[in-house]
């Protein structure tokens, strides 16, 4: 996969936003950034679009913004030009998606029956759009138009809101979802732009899913920890279960048999999508132990501790 589609796909979401008045560009790049989305698709259905394109990619060089509704050659050099990071056009033309290729230009055109995206296969591509996502089917749709092609991936845009997002970013086939929920035109037109780095946050929040999982508590032997465990099944009814390094008193509260990371001990906190967990957060500082990564059969990442201690606790992301 390309590398800035696979940075997209740690991102989750792409707003798609509509730009009327070139005034709005700065302001609305600043909103999503702040709402922790470095990502846009700019439609080019408006006569502002070029504009607004170079004037976000310049304020913010990390931010990987696109041209979307490309429907020719000329608005593909329009928006490179601008500084575009990919092209998303709503069919697929064999003309505008070898015209890129050509150019190794990341495009996604849009696919909704098999043999669009076997044309897609034919001009090299391994990842599509999904449009118009609902409207074709949404995810049932992709599900049975997939199966035939291992390895080609899906980004949904059409229909896609906050109470949908996490069903289709389940399926594995699907490396993010296009929506405009959290850039809707009336907000946009309103320069209510704090109101947009809310939804955004929120939308990036409900995506990631955290919630606290259990509670590690450092203990000095594996004595200790069985008496902590036993008061904890005898006083609150937390069935005890003993595992290799520690005991569980019900899903909870960890008791570790020996001093772990943490001087007090640690918090595990569940999230939806590891991988794409990581990735905000060290957009927003954070940083990991990477010694300390755990990775299941399949080679996916389940759990890791970030750096440093929040009130004496250690504190690992762990996948749910």
């Amino acid at each position: 996969m390309n590398q800035v589609l696979e940075e997209i796909s740690k991102i989750g979401i792409v707003p798609v936003i509509a730009i009327n008045d070139v005034k709005d560009a700065l302001p609305l790049a600043r909103a999503l950034m702040e709402g922790g989305i470095n990502c846009a698709e700019v439609t080019f259905r408006t006569a502002c679009a070029k504009e607004a394109i170079q004037i976000m990619a310049d304020a913010f060089p990390q931010m990987l913004v696109g041209a979307g509704t490309v429907l020719t050659t000329e608005q593909v050099d329009q928006a490179v030009e601008s500084g575009a990071k990919f092209i998303v056009s709503p069919g697929l033309n064999p003309k505008i998606v070898k015209y890129c290729v050509d150019r190794n230009i990341p495009i996604t055109p849009g696919c909704s029956n098999p043999s669009d995206v076997e044309q897609a296969i034919e001009l090299g591509l391994s990842v599509v759009k999904f449009f118009p996502a609902e409207a074709s089917g949404g995810l049932e749709m992709i599900k049975a138009m997939s199966a035939p092609y291992g390895n080609m991936k899906f980004m949904p845009t059409g229909g896609i809101h906050a109470k949908n997002l996490i069903s289709y970013l389940d399926f594995k086939k699907i490396i993010a979802c296009g929506g405009s929920w959290m850039v809707k035109p009336e907000l946009v037109e309103a320069g209510e732009f704090d109101k947009i780095a809310t939804l955004t946050r929120e939308a990036v929040q409900g995506m990631l899913g955290f919630e606290l999982k259990h509670i590690g508590i450092n203990q000095n032997s594996e004595e200790e920890a069985d008496q902590a465990a036993d008061t904890f099944e005898n006083l609150f009814g937390f069935a005890k279960k003993t595992g290799a390094s520690s005991i569980f008193a019900g899903t909870g509260i960890e008791l570790m048999k020996a001093p772990y990371l943490g001087n007090h001990g640690h918090i595990a906190i569940g999230t939806n999508y590891i991988e794409r967990a990581v990735y905000h957060m060290e957009k927003q500082g954070a940083r990991f132990q990477k010694d300390t990564a755990k990775y299941n059969a399949k080679g996916d990442l389940v759990a890791i501790y970030l750096e440093g201690e929040v009130g004496g606790f250690a504190v690992h992301l762990l996948q749910k």
